[in-house]
């Protein structure tokens, strides 16, 4: 969400030129990425390939999961992307123009940068779920790429942030899909028999889904109390 509000800006203030010269660098390096580690994967053991693809949805999805709570309860502080937004427009007004070829380097550069930077997460995922089974490499790299597609392609056509979607909301389901899938994979990488197989991942979304909800309201309620201390003093 935060690079598309990026380019957007960028786009706005420098051309759109620029803008998607540096998305579209920064989507070519991703794909590299994904179609150099995706395949060496299956060199990998089975069970060793379970657990290090586990534990890596497991950080991905806990790290997500971790901040949407916090910002759901209220402990920090969600993303304004009109802020983000007014930020950078106003920090590539004050740059110095220096188009080369009809592109803005620091244009393209600042594209680039925020469409690599979030990126990067999203193609390890990908790999990640690729590794899965056979044949889920295009299916998992598709599904990203569409996503990313609309995102941006959605910024562009309301030529404004995307400030009324619920990202934190968004973010919360995605944490709690990405680290369900880590836990089971864990799980299948050390030599657990999942009840039922496949269906226990419902089971662990549910679950993960429950917990997480409940650590909204418990870390609100503690910092409610911790905010009421400091009043009181």
């Amino acid at each position: 969400m935060e690079a598309a509000t990026i380019v957007l800006a960028v786009g706005t203030v420098r051309g759109w030129r620029s803008a998607l010269s540096g998305t579209a660098l920064a989507l070519a390096v991703l794909c590299a990425l994904v179609l150099v580690l995706g395949p060496a994967l299956t060199q990998v053991p089975e069970r060793a390939l379970q657990l290090a693809v586990g534990l890596l949805l497991l950080l991905f999805g806990m790290r997500w999961l971790r901040k949407a709570i916090l910002r759901g309860a209220g402990i920090l502080a969600l993303h304004d992307e009109d802020a983000i937004f007014r930020s950078e427009t106003a920090n590539l007004r004050l740059a110095r123009a220096t188009a080369r070829w009809g592109v803005d380097p620091i244009a393209t550069v600042t594209a680039f940068k925020s469409v690599l930077l979030e990126g990067v997460e999203v193609a390890f995922i990908v790999i990640a779920v690729a590794a899965g089974g056979a044949g889920l490499l295009p299916a998992a790299a598709s599904g990203a790429a569409v996503a990313g597609v609309l995102v941006v392609a959605l910024a562009i056509m309301v030529h404004r942030p995307l400030a009324r979607v619920p990202e934190n909301t968004l973010k919360f389901a995605v944490g709690v899909l990405i680290s369900a899938f880590g836990v089971f994979w864990t799980g299948e990488g050390l030599g657990i028999a999942w009840p039922g197989q496949d269906l226990s991942l419902w089971v662990l979304i549910v679950g993960r889904r429950a917990a997480g909800l409940a650590g909204v309201r418990i870390a609100g309620a503690v910092a409610a109390r911790a905010t009421v201390r400091v009043e009181a003093r």
